[in-house]
C-alpha cells in the first residue's frame, strides 16, 4: 500500500510515474508551455485529475534539486488515497455508526499528520480532505501520523461540501469547529457523524459550516483565542468518544 515519497522532475519522470499508476498529488507547470512532451504531461495530469499549479520559471528554479526540471516538478504521495465509500465500508465492517474527520483546508502538514493520529486513536473510521489547497499525504504527513496512515484511511475529495451533502443521504450529520458555535458539551454528538474541522488561520469556511447541522465551540479560560486545529481536533474528538461509549 505504500511507496516512498519523492520529487519527480522532468517531463519523462512525470509521463513515467503516471504510466506506473502512482499518485502525483500535485504538479508544478511552467506558464504558458505547452510544446511537445508538455502536452502529454498535462494531458496525463487531466486524466488522473492531478492538482496543476501553474508557475514562472523562477519559482521552478528555486524548486528544483536537479536544475533539469524542464518546466514541469511533480510531488507524489507517500501514501494511497481510498475513497469515501471504503470509510463508510469500514464502518460498516466493525458494526459501528460512522465516524468521519473532515479537513477544510489543513495547509500544515505536521498538523494533517496528528489529525490522523488523533482519528485513529479515537476510532474514527477516516478523514476526508480536499484536492486542492490543503496538504496532501507527503513524508512528513506520513512521519507526523506515527503509523496510523497504515491503518486509517484517508480520502482526498474535489469539494469538501458536496460530500457533506452525499454523506447527509446515507444517514450522517455534521458538526464544525467554530468559536462562536454551542458549548460541545451541550450538544448531543452521538450517532452516524462527521466532524469537521477549519483551515488554521480562517476556520471552517463560509459554505462548508452551513452544510453542518452544528457548530460546536471548545470552553476556553486562556489569554488567546484559539487551539491548535489538530489540538482542537484532538478535543472535539475525546467528546464525541465521550458520549459515543455512554458516558
Amino acid at each position: 500500500m505504500r511507496y516512498e515519497e519523492f520529487t519527480l522532475e522532468g517531463r519523462n519522470a512525470v509521463i513515467e510515474a503516471y504510466r506506473a499508476g502512482k499518485t502525483i498529488d500535485k504538479l508544478f507547470v511552467l506558464e504558458h508551455c505547452k510544446e511537445g512532451s508538455m502536452n502529454t504531461v498535462l494531458r496525463e495530469a487531466k486524466k488522473h485529475d492531478t492538482v496543476i499549479n501553474y508557475v514562472k520559471k523562477e519559482r521552478l528554479d528555486q524548486m528544483s534539486e536537479t536544475g533539469k526540471h524542464q518546466g514541469v516538478i511533480g510531488y507524489l504521495a507517500a501514501y494511497e488515497y481510498a475513497t469515501v465509500d471504503e470509510i463508510l465500508d469500514k464502518a460498516r465492517e466493525k458494526g459501528e455508526s460512522p465516524f468521519v474527520i473532515l479537513l477544510d483546508d489543513i495547509e500544515d502538514p505536521h498538523n494533517l499528520g496528528a489529525i490522523i493520529r488523533t482519528a485513529n486513536l479515537a476510532g474514527a473510521h477516516g478523514v476526508i480532505i480536499p484536492k486542492h489547497r490543503a496538504s496532501g499525504l507527503t513524508a512528513t504527513v506520513a512521519k507526523t501520523s506515527a503509523g496510523a496512515l497504515n491503518y486509517t484511511p484517508v480520502a482526498k475529495v474535489t469539494n469538501i461540501s458536496k460530500t457533506i451533502e452525499e454523506l447527509k443521504k446515507e444517514g450522517m450529520w455534521f458538526v464544525c469547529a467554530d468559536m462562536g458555535g454551542t458549548t460541545m458539551y451541550d450538544l448531543d454528538l452521538k450517532g452516524s457523524i462527521g466532524l469537521v474541522i477549519g483551515n488554521e488561520g480562517k476556520g471552517v469556511s463560509r459554505l462548508v459550516k452551513e452544510k453542518c447541522d452544528f457548530v460546536a465551540s471548545i470552553p476556553m479560560f486562556g489569554d488567546i483565542d484559539s487551539l491548535n486545529a489538530s489540538v482542537a481536533t484532538g478535543v472535539l474528538a475525546y467528546e464525541i468518544v465521550r458520549q459515543r461509549m455512554g458516558k
